[in-house]
């Protein structure tokens, strides 16, 4: 009898010991993405068109005046970035307070008068800036500044802000005074620059000079009724009190027909911005009351992330499945790397899993062979 009730009793833990070896070999082909810390993907929501880089303009502009030749050797795309604008602000000598500036507000014209000794001001070298720097790659805006309140310094400024795919930020660079603000060692944005100067007078900011990165407390331009004015890292802050983005990217390439769409301004309405008025010339800025004017007053449309990928990935089984988004002007390809080599994919790649560990990268290239930062993306085996 007892033999008869020992065998059921066997097969049932039989039973239970094949159900639990099963389930384990299931959980091992089972994967799971790791959280892994990426740059982080804004999208464009206010901006408009960008640059295109096969533009004839461009190809004539990079054979003209070859400034590749500037950082070819140079690896570190920040320092790369510095030269260019060194080589901008080398080549153009300052003069803020002429009748009339020949050029017709063109990149080319500018640069040839200036080579032969023509001296231009702010609002020239925001445009040869941009048409530089895009023309290798480095994505580029433009915008223009103030000091104005109401019994306060006036003028108006005009630079840009250039997109780092090294600090994955934008910051300001002026080629006028071949500089820009540093904050712990880090590029500030216009915005950055503007949060410190209304916080303590821009009391923990830096302003580093040309491509070494030298820091300057005291800088100096002709003054319109003789001698020099000198600027301190507080005044040239102030500068950024207010700001005007313009919403078109594209001024190089279709630059005039595109005229009314650089005069639509993008101002970041925070409550500074509510608050007060921006005086320019004694007055309120003439977009006050216009369709010219556009106030934003969500952050994140300036601080949009160019060449910075999103990825949605599905998991089914031994195989993931990844679909690739960005926002990168003049992109060329989407790159992958497993291992050490990068390969060319399209925005979407299906890869077959093996092992307890599965990593890969991702990263945007466009046409002039600048490369966003990378995404990287692991998928492990669960234990």
């Amino acid at each position: 009898m007892q033999q008869h009730q020992t065998k059921p009793i066997v097969l049932f833990l039989i039973f239970i010991l094949s159900s639990f070896i099963l389930i384990s070999c299931t959980s091992n082909h089972e994967y799971v993405i790791v959280k892994t810390p990426n740059p982080k993907f804004v999208p464009n929501t206010a901006f408009g068109a960008a640059e295109d880089l096969t533009s004839p303009r461009f190809e004539a502009f990079r054979k003209k005046y070859q400034l590749d030749t500037i950082f070819h050797d140079e690896k570190d795309e920040f320092k790369r970035i510095l030269l260019l604008r060194n080589w901008t602000r080398k080549h153009i000598m300052i003069s803020d307070f002429e009748d009339d500036y020949p050029g017709k507000n063109t990149a080319e014209g500018i640069l040839d008068a200036a080579l032969k000794g023509q001296g231009f001001h702010c609002g020239h070298y925001m445009v040869v800036q941009n048409a530089v720097m895009n023309a290798y790659g480095y994505i580029t805006r433009c915008l223009g500044a103030g000091p104005g309140v109401k019994g306060g310094p006036d003028g108006h400024h005009g630079s840009n802000e250039i997109w780092s795919n090294t600090f994955q930020k934008w910051f300001l660079s002026d080629a006028k005074y071949n500089h820009h603000f540093e904050k712990n060692g880090v590029p500030l944005s216009v915005l950055e620059v503007r949060d410190e100067f209304l916080k303590n007078g821009a009391a923990d900011l830096q302003v580093m000079k040309g491509p070494d990165r030298k820091v300057i407390e005291l800088d100096s331009t002709k003054a319109k009724k003789g001698g020099y004015r000198y600027w301190k890292p507080k005044d040239f802050a102030q500068t950024y009190t207010w700001i005007e983005f313009e919403q078109a990217n594209d001024r190089f390439t279709h630059w005039p027909d595109n005229e009314k769409a650089l005069n639509i301004l993008n101002m970041y309405a925070d409550d500074y911005f509510n608050r007060n008025t921006w005086i320019w010339d004694g007055k309120p800025h003439w977009a006050y009351n216009t369709q010219h004017m556009v106030k934003i007053s969500d952050r994140n449309a300036f601080e949009w992330t160019p060449n910075t990928i999103e990825t949605k990935v599905n998991l089914n089984g031994d195989s993931a499945y990844v679909q690739l988004h960005s926002i990168t002007p003049n992109l060329k390809s989407y790159q992958m790397k497993t291992g050490e080599a990068w390969q060319d994919i399209g925005d979407s790649v299906a890869i077959k899993l093996n092992g307890e560990k599965n990593s890969f990268a991702f990263k945007a290239v466009n046409t002039a062979g600048v490369s966003g930062a990378e995404t990287k993306l692991e998928i492990d085996r669960t234990r």
